[in-house]
């Protein structure tokens, strides 16, 4: 008895009847399938499981590191001068692209797969019904019309339609972002309520935390809802960084630059006479002195630099250029449950008929007290109903407290967890009230019930007594007394308690009603709790309400943030009013703002329309995973740089999708790991604002790398064409210049990467995200320190020519400018706005070793018969020296100056970077 079901478009069985499902399946109400058709309907559908990822093959991930216009370059570079017969050159230079292609290819191979951790939230086993017997197989064999059993503890298995219910309550935070578990039912539901609210389906990867259901599986594999975040995570577009993306920029930019620049070479020196294989090797010799090769290590070395500053600060980085990113932040979209909240429900105030108390303390930890509004600690015995209430909450509980070596944790529903807290912290001893109390029998609270009773018997003399929890419509329709001070009881003020309860829920607090029925009253209906009887002789205690509240560094790290330039909004999937309450108490919005859209005021919502209220919008409540995904790329249509937060199986597109996605790397689900390019050890929001700095930090030393390595490359290729222009011999030979680009870029260029990160990095505005790494500013220095460049070398050669030196002396002179103008040109770049005096010469000693470095590969170079024979140098004597050091002393004079006047003229506003 089977039927082809189409998994790909399933019907909305949530507005079906139990029954109506169960017809359309093809499924027996008692016996559920029959083994032999649930094989054949596995044949038809496939497994119950996501599609796997194909990987990447090793040959497509080493050409990725080639995929440069300026490797492309190096590598006909090197190509050419094979031809040629210059060996030396060719093998320098191809030894160039393998250095630079193994440690993109070291850092690739750390890509991980992002669907993993979908997959292994449904391979589990099930419980099922199938020929009238209850039988447990893989829940990957599961097909649509199962019958599935739940019950507390269980995950489930797949998209289920319940056709019974008892108690059944569903954790779906991971699923939805509901902060709180989700009250079951069986019952039809309209057909356009969104998935966070469909109390009749339980969705594949929740957990179930109490009750028992059954129900039948209408959704199996990618059709689940948990297949549509495979999808969504599938379909989420991995954007370019902002640093990759300024860097292909800037590298075809520099490519037709320096081709056209050899090219030009080449033409002069054809219409000047000379010989056309001299000039095409000039030309190479060009285009090699150009192009800065040390920029793709530079880059890594900087990145992986930040990556270990950030790991010290409790971020941990999956992807190297998420580093930078970060710094380029404009948007943080978080996550309210677990990333701004502590993801532990929390009794924040008690109201009893007597007086109100507000509860310290935060989680599940039981520390805090309980004061009223004077602030003296609260007593239960001056107040008997805050001891019934407190008691209540306590023992009406199939909740505990569990202790992991000081970290504490609940075992059951975390609302029964947060009474259980507030009682410890008013000195109630739960452990010991169950003990004296012993449970005789348990009505559950279901959501037609709406309220959890139980009876029990005292353990010394066999006393009865009744306590009860739950709504407080309910609970006060049940109740005709209160109780007093001295636990007497009068009649209930009902006006009184229900305006206390509405008090309490404007502060977005859940609120609960607890009620007792004194060991002195009657004993009927105490074995079996007669729900009809219960009301006689109940009593109403008070109210517990209560919140999962913000984290406690959050408010700051909000505030932070804002004065950095960056934007905060929260996107949950969480109920309006909870999100608002939160909003406020971290400072999203003010008191009087009601800036929040809710899932299904987005979906009613134009496409057109989508990126303005995404853009003036701070909070967004309840709304679902696709719908995180589209704000997110709302707000990157309107330009911004997103960092998105969160830690559930719902934030993973919009993880994916966003510039930089942040996971919590404590109570995050596998799958917002495995989708974040960055994850939060200490779960606290505060990080964020801390990588933040570090990112900037990055972008900043990458920046002065660039503007210390490219008036070298400029410099080097200008000194090639004003030979060919002038008809005279290269200063510098095309071996030279990669000596000069690789050991510099080395031993000086990678020590910027370790400079401090410079004061008011987090007053500053962002990056605008538009901005080119070419700024004006940086162009404006390229050509000044290459124009330095080639009047030095270029004198300096044809000086030493002039007084008698030949030409290898010559050319090593050159090639010792290039390299001591750069020594002296890094203490400059340190800072793009402040002098070398005022940064300290000795803040950053790497700079002290790279220069010691590089100083001995000079001397060698210079003074070695070996490295003389290899790279076509040769000794120079003292006065040579002299005028080298000469050289490079007024160039730095000529920098600072120019420095100083254009921080004058800007206002000391570090505004290009």
């Amino acid at each position: 008895m089977t039927t082809a079901i189409d998994t790909s478009a399933p019907p909305e069985f949530h507005e079906l009847s139990a029954d109506e499902v169960l017809l359309l399946l093809s499924t027996d109400p008692a016996s559920g399938l029959s083994p032999e058709g649930a094989a054949a309907l596995l044949a038809r559908t496939g497994p119950n499981s996501l599609p796997v990822a194909p990987r990447t093959s090793l040959a497509v991930r080493i050409l990725r590191q080639v995929h440069n216009p300026l490797i492309y370059v190096l590598l006909a570079a090197g190509a050419i001068t094979a031809v040629l017969g210059e060996y030396v050159d060719s093998s320098v230079i191809l030894g160039v692209v393998v250095i630079n292609a193994a440690i993109g290819l070291v850092q690739e191979s750390k890509a991980e797969a992002e669907l993993a951790g979908l997959r292994s939230m449904v391979r589990t086993s099930a419980r099922v019904v199938r020929g009238g017997r209850e039988r447990t197989v893989p829940s990957e064999d599961l097909v649509p019309g199962d019958l599935v059993k739940l019950e507390a503890g269980d995950k489930v298995p797949a998209d289920l339609r319940l056709t019974h219910s008892t108690g059944l309550q569903v954790d779906e935070s991971a699923l939805t972002g509901e902060s709180e578990p989700v009250d079951k039912h069986v019952d039809p539901l309209p057909a356009m309520v969104p998935v966070a609210d469909r109390r009749n389906m339980a969705y594949s990867g929740t957990l179930v935390t109490a009750g028992t259901g059954t129900g039948v599986v209408c959704a199996t594999g990618a059709a689940t809802e948990l297949g549509e975040i495979h999808r969504l995570i599938g379909a989420a577009e991995t954007l370019a960084t902002p640093l990759t993306a300024k860097l292909a920029g800037f590298s075809r930019m520099l490519t037709v630059g320096i081709l056209a620049l050899a090219a030009v070479t080449f033409a002069v020196g054809l219409l000047r006479g000379h010989d056309a294989v001299a000039m095409f090797t000039a030309a190479i010799a060009l285009a090699v002195g150009a192009i800065p090769e040390g920029l793709p290590a530079a880059v890594t070395v900087t990145l992986a630099i930040g990556v270990g500053r950030m790991a010290r600060r409790r971020a941990v980085i999956r992807r190297l250029p998420t580093v930078e990113t970060l710094g380029s932040t404009t948007v943080i979209c978080t996550d309210k449950t677990g990333t701004l909240t502590e993801n532990q429900m929390t009794v924040q105030a008690v109201w009893t008929p007597v007086a109100r108390y507000e509860v310290s303390g935060r989680g599940y930890e039981p520390e805090g007290t309980v004061r009223d509004d004077s602030g003296a600690a609260a007593g239960t015995d001056r107040d008997r109903a805050l001891h019934w209430t407190l008691l209540a909450g306590a023992v009406c509980s199939d909740a505990s407290l569990v202790d992991h070596g000081g970290k504490w944790s609940v075992v059951g529903d975390p609302t029964e967890g947060a009474m259980l807290v507030a009682a410890a912290k008013a000195g109630l001893d739960a452990a010991a009230a169950r003990a004296r109390w012993l449970r005789v029998a348990a009505l559950p609270f279901s959501s037609e019930r709406l309220f959890m009773a139980t009876s029990h018997r005292h353990a010394a003399d066999g006393r009865p007594l009744v306590l009860a929890k739950g709504a407080v419509e309910r609970l006060l329709d049940l109740c005709e007394l209160e109780m007093g001070a001295d636990g007497t009881t009068r009649p209930l003020n009902r006006l009184a308690a229900a305006s206390a309860a509405a008090e309490l829920a404007d502060r977005g607090l859940r609120v609960l009603a607890t009620a007792v029925r004194p060991a002195d009253a009657s004993a009927d209906g105490i074995e079996d709790l007669d729900e009809g009887a219960l009301a006689e002789g109940l009593v109403f205690t008070g109210l517990q309400a209560m919140l999962d509240p913000p984290r406690e560094a959050a408010a700051a790290a909000v505030a932070a943030c804002r004065t950095a330039g960056i934007s905060v909004k929260m996107i949950t999937g969480d109920h309006a009013a909870t999100a608002t309450a939160i909003a406020r108490e971290v400072g999203l919005i003010g008191t009087g703002d009601e800036a929040v859209l809710t899932g299904a005021e987005l979906a009613a919502l134009p496409d057109a329309d989508m990126a303005e209220a995404a853009h003036r919008t701070g909070v967004f409540a309840r709304v679902s995973p696709e719908q995180k995904l589209r704000l997110v790329a709302a707000l990157q249509e309107r330009g911004h740089v997103v960092a998105m937060t969160g830690d559930g199986v719902n934030d993973a597109p919009a993880l994916r999708q966003a510039g930089i996605g942040v996971a919590m790397g404590a109570s995050g689900t596998d799958v917002a790991k495995e989708a974040a390019d960055m994850v939060l050890t200490d779960d606290d929001f505060a990080t964020i604002e801390a990588a933040v700095e570090e990112g900037r930090g990055v972008f900043d030393n990458l920046t002065k790398f660039i503007t210390w390595t490219l008036p070298t490359n400029l410099g080097e290729g200008l000194v090639i064409l004003a030979a060919i222009l002038f008809g005279a011999a290269l200063p510098i030979l095309p071996s030279q210049i990669l000596w000069i680009n690789m050991t510099t870029a080395v031993a000086l260029g990678l020590m910027l990467a370790f400079e401090p990160k410079e004061p008011g990095i987090m007053t500053r505005p962002p990056r605008r995200p538009g901005q080119p790494l070419f700024t004006g500013t940086l162009m404006f220095r390229t050509a000044l320190v290459s124009v330095l460049l080639v009047a030095g070398a270029w004198w300096l050669f044809n000086w030493e020519l002039a007084n008698g030196a030949d030409v290898a002396q010559a050319r090593t002179a050159a090639v010792n400018v290039f390299v001591t103008v750069q020594a002296f040109y890094l203490f400059s770049c340190r800072s793009l706005t402040r002098s070398a005096w005022r940064i300290g010469m000795f803040t950053n000693p790497w700079i002290i070793l790279g220069l010691a470095v590089q100083a001995a590969g000079q001397l060698a170079m210079t003074y070695t018969p070996a490295m003389n024979a290899v790279f076509d140098t040769s000794p120079i004597g003292a006065g040579t020296w002299l005028r080298i050091l000469a050289i490079a002393a007024a160039t730095s004079l000529v920098v600072a100056l120019e420095k100083r006047l254009r921080v004058r003229v800007e206002g000391s506003a570090p505004q290009q970077r």
